[in-house]
């Protein structure tokens, strides 16, 4: 490799150091000599890096290096790899790469950190591992290194974790520089429900968990009975006793906004900021027990802010978890994402022990194109600005999901070096990885990218393609990606192995489609057409499409389509469940008019979606029509068409607020004034988290008298006390109102 690539690959990869003068200066030369170099380890430690760094070498050239345990005492170029414990000019996880005019050096204080040199080595003489089974082998005449070279090589951010389906790996962690967090907490995420356990507790004394608008709750515990604290610490003891090699245990509210206001804990709350205020007074008592432990807790929903006036002890590390934040800007104080920016830096004063947790994909659907990836840079150098001492980027986990491949790659690079050429390092994995298809990836990638930020469409990790299909999702938009991609597959069709990779990014474009078209229904871009009779029938093709859907998804271990969410082959099976929830009715040639607006974001297809013959099905992003913490009003002019009965179907999912209804009236128009036909009442709720559809059936033989119906419909005046939470209301979901005559 001549000099001034050498000097672009350590650019691109964030080794900018090279000035011109190195440049004009005279290299070591690796391979071209007629006897074999050296990889010298200088112990058995620093032998396991020699070795690791010879696999990769002898791939590229053969039978040019040996390894050694002494150094030759002539001048013809070696590799000394060296583990230095005593060097106090290296931290642990840093590296030294060096050179004289012969030998080239690499220098750690601990084997991980010599791997780190012996991949980083690599890397600048053009090796890849892109995934944990792509790998890039060059084969060069030779390597080149400059000579009379020092560099030492520091981590931007202490702790480097990521979930993605690579990082269950060791050896691309490795390569790639990462933590894993499994390795690193003996405990991990949510715990409040694992230390003090309600099925084993709150029977039997229920004032251990939080008092909630005025009823014990276990989802959440006491931050101020002392035996919550006793019972905490028993147990992180024995998790200690167990795990003595981990960084961090987890002492952490469980996934939900309850917390306790008992007398005491409102008391605490009120001097220290809030609720965030007892956790911390909780963690403080817990933290005093275990000075040499680091209690790790998330800033996440009611305890997201830090606490005042209040100093946070040592050895508790505070995991920062802005969930809300929106994906489709930087974090900025310049943007809507300001409160993001302005609790991080209020984080940065109140905790040195700082870790961020970054969601990093869309959770509700992983196949859906979700443009963040030019947003990375930005924020992560936010975080290093903040002192950030550590990051877990949250991905698809095993998931393969929208540019899994890349997300992970770039997000890697950036965990280690904020200054990577971002560009540059894309450009060089899109070619490693997609060949010859490289090119036509890239232009899809910007569209998208430049589709999102024309649209300014807020990218939120639950949303999806129905909530996008204004925005960057448009059907014209889709053409084009479609269009991008089959020049993708043209450019890769001799290839079998780059063929399977583009069509991966195809699959995410026909889950588009295939979403998009259950919400646009009989439309244009919906899946149903009519046939010669002027029945409802599925576009020819399409249930096939989504058949080879399912089995690509299958065989690329693509086992699920969001987080704990569907299989593709119940995504199939619903899909011909969907294809057959069509109902021919008298309404759908009615007119409707919604008095009462429904929630902006439950619009649906607006009042005609109503009647079009086309149910909701089990996700309320899909032809349900929602009032939040409001009561639906309908009015219906029949056009004189004679009908003698009503179904009127409501979606139930108590896990989202949405509820039945607790009543419904029914009026007629005549002669100008309103009468009450019929009213309904709802069954008393029960707690049950099955998504379904409640179909209220409503019969009389007066309907038809009527010039025009109107139906107001009464929402629950609270949300039932097991899923009561401060600020959240009651929703009905309501789609296809069905009009007969029996």
């Amino acid at each position: 490799m001549n000099l001034k690539a050498l000097l672009l690959l350590f650019i691109m990869n964030g080794f900018a150091f090279l000035t011109s003068s190195m440049a004009q200066s005279k290299t070591i030369q690796i391979g071209n000599q007629p006897h074999k170099v050296a990889l010298v380890y200088t112990c058995d430690e620093s032998k396991i890096a020699a070795e690791i760094l010879y696999s990769y070498l002898e791939k590229s050239l053969p039978n040019t290096f040996e390894l050694k345990n002494t150094k030759n005492a002539s001048n013809e170029p070696q590799i000394i790899l060296e583990i230095q414990k005593k060097n106090k000019e290296l931290k642990a996880q840093e590296f030294l790469l060096k050179s004289n005019q012969h030998h080239i050096y690499l220098i750690a204080k601990q084997l991980k950190s010599l791997k780190y040199a012996a991949y980083s080595l690599l890397e600048q003489w053009e090796f890849r591992k892109f995934t944990s089974t792509v790998a890039y082998i060059p084969k060069p005449e030779s390597f080149s290194f400059p000579q009379n070279f020092s560099q030492k090589y520091s981590p931007d951010f202490e702790y480097r974790y990521l979930l993605y389906p690579d990082c269950y790996d060791a050896s691309f962690r490795e390569w790639h520089k990462l933590d894993w967090h499994e390795n690193d907490f003996g405990l991990w995420g949510h715990t409040f429900d694992r230390l003090v356990p309600p099925k084993d507790f709150f029977k039997k004394d229920p004032k251990l968990f939080a008092l909630y608008n005025g009823k014990r709750r276990a989802e959440s515990l006491c931050m101020t009975n002392d035996t919550v604290v006793k019972l905490v610490s028993d147990f992180l003891k024995k998790e200690i006793a167990q795990k003595p090699d981990s960084r961090f245990f987890s002492i952490s509210q469980n996934d939900d906004v309850i917390y306790c206001e008992c007398h005491q804990c409102k008391q605490i709350a009120q001097k220290y900021g809030g609720p965030q205020g007892a956790l911390y007074y909780f963690l403080n008592a817990v933290a005093q027990q275990f000075p040499k432990t680091q209690i790790c807790t998330l800033a996440y929903l009611h305890t997201y802010n830090p606490p005042t006036n209040l100093v946070i002890a040592p050895n508790i590390t505070t995991l920062f978890c802005p969930i809300e934040m929106n994906r489709g800007i930087p974090i900025s104080l310049e943007n809507s994402n300001k409160s993001i920016a302005n609790s991080l830096n209020r984080w940065e004063n109140t905790n040195k022990n700082l870790l961020v947790w970054d969601y990093t994909v869309q959770f509700s659907n992983y196949l859906s194109p979700f443009p963040n990836l030019s947003y990375f840079e930005d924020n992560y150098k936010t975080f290093k600005k903040n002192k950030v001492k550590g990051v877990f980027a949250q991905g698809y986990a095993d998931v393969p999901g929208d540019f899994t491949e890349l997300r992970q790659y770039l997000l890697a690079k950036l965990l280690w070096n904020t200054q990577i050429n971002i560009k540059a390092t894309t450009a060089d994995f899109l070619r490693g990885y997609y060949g010859k298809a490289a090119s036509s990836i890239q232009r899809y990638l910007t569209l998208l990218s430049e589709n999102q930020k024309k649209s300014k469409a807020y990218l939120d990790i639950y949303s999806g393609p129905v909530q996008n299909r204004n925005s960057y999702l448009t059907p014209e938009a889709m053409d084009q990606y479609d269009s991008i991609i089959e020049e993708a597959l043209n450019a890769v069709a001799d290839d079998a192995i780059l063929k399977v990779r583009v069509q991966k990014l195809r699959l995410s474009l026909e889950y588009v489609y295939f979403e998009q078209s259950k919400f646009y229904g009989a439309d244009t871009h919906g899946l149903f057409t009519t046939d010669e009779n002027g029945q409802k029938i599925v576009k020819k093709g399409l249930t096939e499409r989504v058949l080879e859907f399912s089995q690509q998804c299958n065989k690329m271990g693509i086992y699920e389509l969001s987080e704990g969410g569907i299989s593709p082959d119940n995504y199939y099976k619903d899909w011909l469940a969907i294809s057959k929830n069509t109902i021919q009715h008298l309404g759908e040639k009615m007119q409707i008019k919604v008095l009462s607006p429904p929630s902006k974001e439950y619009s649906a297809k607006g009042a005609k979606g109503l009647i079009d013959g086309i149910k909701g099905y089990h996700d309320f992003n899909i032809n349900w029509m929602g009032w939040y913490g409001s009561n639906p009003e309908i009015e219906i002019n029949t056009n004189g068409i004679a009908f003698n009965s009503l179904k009127i179907n409501f979606l139930e999912d108590q896990r989202h607020w949405i509820f039945p209804p607790e009543a419904l009236t029914i009026y007629g128009l005549q002669n100008n004034k309103w009468k009450v036909i019929t009213t309904k009442n709802g069954e008393d709720l029960t707690e049950n988290f099955d998504i379904t559809t409640k179909t209220w059936e409503i019969n009389n033989p007066n309907f038809s008298k009527f010039e025009k119906i109107k139906m107001i419909i009464k929402n629950q005046d609270t949300v039932p006390y097991w899923r009561y939470r401060k600020n959240k209301k009651p929703m009905i979901m309501l789609d296809e109102i069905e009009f007969f005559f029996n």
